[in-house]
């Protein structure tokens, strides 16, 4: 009967776990429902200011800015590891660091010293176990990074490239596309003329416009802004993917924890009955000894 306590405890134990994985699968939906939404908003409104950056760029004539020119040769780069503060997100993470360690090996192999910074605790302490230097680390950025926090990161992103400290940024996230479909990418940040815009705009007629005051003062204004959002959308899809891949862990978590739960049950049967059909052996055998 010992046995049969402890199949009983094991089974208990695991309907604990499905309930656990059950409120975590919901949480993770309401948190991907909302940061969809903020992610979804925020794309047309990159898309836009990206399109009309490279526009008045190609309309300045000779103006431009420090953050859309492309160094003759990359003396230091800089690159951001987007990955999460918490676990049981199946492959998210493992995903990112495994694109992040091919870019390395790459500037590496190069010969291009590099910063590495890193948001989220998993990927700060997967680099410090691999014995790769960080100059910085953010754990701020949770299921609701905000622009506020994105502008002071993407600000010294932009003193350290106009200053020339840095001759390229790259960031390493889990990129959003749809819902079904996610995938670890390394993008080159600055300068912005790196940044890929839509066809239409690069094949598409070019706009006439008639800059107030100056286009130099415009483009001053607008480029920094375009940068600002273009990290900004990258926290939000690394935000967007992180809770669906939480979403599908948990489901699947809270779908094996059933199937073993429906397993163990049969095992307690199993055992059950033949504890049962033993005792009544013994008896009927002692039953046969006294006759």
């Amino acid at each position: 009967m010992a046995n049969l306590r402890l199949l009983v405890k094991r089974r208990k134990a695991v309907r604990n776990i499905r309930k656990i994985t059950k409120t975590m699968e919901l949480i993770a939906t309401a948190r991907f429902k909302k940061a969809l939404d903020r992610a979804t908003e925020a794309e047309a409104y990159t898309k836009k200011i990206a399109e009309l950056a490279a526009d008045l760029s190609q309309s300045a004539g000779e103006v431009s800015h420090p953050l859309l020119e492309v160094r003759p040769k990359i003396n230091k780069a800089l690159l951001l590891v987007c990955t999460s503060n918490r676990g049981l997100c199946g492959g998210y993470n493992g995903g990112i660091l495994r694109e992040a360690q091919i870019k390395i090996r790459q500037l590496r192999a190069d010969n291009i010293p590099f910063d590495l910074e890193v948001s989220g605790r998993r990927g700060a302490t997967f680099f410090k176990f691999q014995g790769v230097p960080m100059t910085a680390q953010y754990q701020q950025f949770e299921d609701k990074p905000s622009f506020e926090q994105v502008d002071e990161v993407a600000q010294k992103y932009i003193d350290l490239y106009i200053g020339g400290k840095v001759d390229a940024v790259y960031v390493c996230y889990q990129k959003f596309i749809t819902a079904s479909r996610q995938m670890p990418v390394v993008e080159s940040l600055l300068p912005l003329s790196s940044v890929p815009t839509t066809t239409t705009t690069a094949t598409g007629p070019k706009e006439d416009y008639e800059f107030l005051p100056d286009a130099g003062e415009i483009l001053n204004s607008l480029v920094p802004v375009a940068f600002k959002v273009r990290l900004f959308k990258c926290f939000l899809d690394a935000a967007v993917s992180e809770q669906i891949a939480r979403r599908v862990a948990m489901k699947a978590a809270t779908e094996n924890a059933g199937d073993l739960i429906k397993e163990i049950s049969r095992e307690y049967n199993r055992t059950r009955q033949a504890n049962i059909t033993k005792e009544i052996s013994e008896l009927i055998a002692g039953s046969e000894a006294l006759k």
